[in-house]
């Protein structure tokens, strides 16, 4: 296929999405014949810099195809890892492209002002000459996989909040409370909630004589230096009760613990997704480990090859995937082609009346997604499809992840992966990394049993250090 003049060869297109155009293989493809050094500088909280090294062609035939490279690459790179500051280094023009973009009423605003929330700063483009590039800053911190102690760890869920108290890496007692977190505007709620749970697994802890050594905290939103700065959990919460109460809101029942308990409790509060890659770590005994989890939205964490949390946002549901100029756009960001439209029942509701299944309107996401799997477990052959066609988009965009991220393992998660169409989407996208992406060395895989076995409070346990 061809695409801004660029030719890109692909051997699998998804069957029920055949205008697809993987942007990773156009990512790979334009760089041919690009001559013109360009550097694009993520900047985010702590002075951290990171820096992606490229070049573009710099040619009148080739503008649209610069323009949009520089476009999904910031893009891209943002959601990754997260940042209030782009640096644009090597061309002005494409500097300036990407300033009109992220201003106010620019392409890019629910972008900008998405990082302006989580990072409490104005966003900025700047234009520096190639040579005047950022270096590169990362402050690599070992997170997790501390097992000695006595600790708490707590699971904040959409649906239940999890607690367990784990001595010496071991769970002695875990509780599932049922919880209404996205439902309630009283952030009050979601602290007692949040308390009670923690004074729970404390007395279990003290009744063993010990005293509680640390707090971990999985939950879902963003997180930066333990402050809660976007979260669904909290989508009720208006903004002065979020300012004033939610973002130190797990920090905040740690110290009230502590008081109680007289003395000062470590705690270290990750995203859950992060935590799922820890837990899948833990449990393999390796690192490099994404986590990808398909249900309401694509879910994603990362634990590197020196088996550390980045501190990257990872929300790569709102990074792009596809190329091609009519993709499905995401309701709530505006943008088309990011992975929220593959990677989640969205997908398979998308899909699924291409492949001649009716779908009831008036029902809603989850329960279309049980209907195509009522058919795929009778192997109906339009499911089939549908479920083919993901893994078709699957193999593709680990080719594009695998070229920003170490990984050494993919571990699929969600409810869209479970049963008969979850095998094939494996089993499709191995099929296709084989073929168009042999130099990439993993496979996307379901986690085993002993990963399993490692549940997310027990590794978010293992999150503080210890004093």
């Amino acid at each position: 296929m061809k695409f801004l003049n660029v030719e890109i060869p692909v051997k699998n297109l998804p069957e029920l999405d055949q205008g697809f155009v993987p942007l990773g293989l156009f990512f790979k493809h334009y760089a041919t014949g690009a001559e013109k050094p360009l550097c694009i500088a993520v900047e985010r909280s702590g002075g951290q810099i990171g820096t992606w090294e490229c070049k573009v062609h710099g040619t009148p035939e080739m503008k649209e195809a610069d323009e949009y490279f520089v476009d999904r690459m910031v893009k891209f790179l943002l959601w990754s890892w997260g940042g209030f500051k782009v640096y644009i280094c090597g061309d002005d023009a494409l500097a300036e492209t990407v300033r009109k973009a992220y201003s106010v009423d620019g392409s890019r605003a629910f972008d900008k002002d998405f990082m302006e929330n989580v990072y409490e700063r104005a966003f900025e483009v700047v234009s520096l000459p190639y040579d005047q590039r950022p270096a590169p800053f990362q402050k690599a911190e070992s997170v997790g996989r501390h097992t000695t102690g006595a600790r708490i760890g707590f699971d904040a869920g959409g649906s239940d909040r999890k607690v367990s108290a784990v001595i010496d890496g071991e769970t002695i007692y875990s509780e599932e409370v049922v919880w209404y977190p996205k439902t309630i505007s009283d952030p009050s709620y979601h602290y007692v909630g949040i308390l009670a749970a923690m004074q729970t697994a404390a007395a279990k802890i003290m009744e063993k004589g010990r005293k509680v050594d640390g707090i971990g905290v999985s939950s879902a939103g963003v997180y930066i230096d333990n402050k809660c700065m976007v979260a669904s959990l909290f989508i009720k919460v208006g903004k002065e009760d979020f300012d004033a109460k939610v973002k130190n809101i797990y920090t905040r029942a740690a110290e009230d613990l502590g008081r109680m308990l007289g003395y000062e409790i470590p705690v270290v509060v990750a995203n859950d997704g992060d935590v799922s890659a820890l837990a899948g770590a833990m449990g393999l005994g390796e690192n490099g480990i994404m986590g990808i989890a398909m249900g309401t939205s694509e879910a994603v964490g990362y634990v590197d090859a020196d088996g550390n949390i980045c501190g990257w946002l990872n929300e790569l549901a709102f990074a792009p995937v596809d190329a091609q100029p009519d993709a499905m756009a995401d309701e709530w960001s505006g943008d088309i082609g990011c992975g929220v439209k593959y990677f989640s029942q969205d997908s398979v509701i998308k899909l699924a009346p291409r492949a001649g299944i009716e779908l009831n309107e008036e029902d809603a996401p989850a329960a279309k997604l049980k209907v195509v799997q009522g058919l795929m477990a009778e192997d109906d052959p339009r499911a089939v499809k549908v479920y083919e066609s993901i893994g078709v988009y699957l193999g593709h965009t680990m080719g594009l992840y695998a070229q920003f991220y170490d990984i050494h393992h993919v571990q699929m998660m969600g409810r869209v992966m479970s049963g008969k169409g979850g095998d094939i989407i494996l089993a499709t996208a191995a099929r296709v990394m084989d073929e168009e992406y042999p130099e990439v060395p993993f496979r996307p895989e379901a986690p085993d049993e002993m990963t399993r076995r490692v549940g997310q409070s027990s590794a978010a346990a293992s999150l503080p250090e210890s004093k």
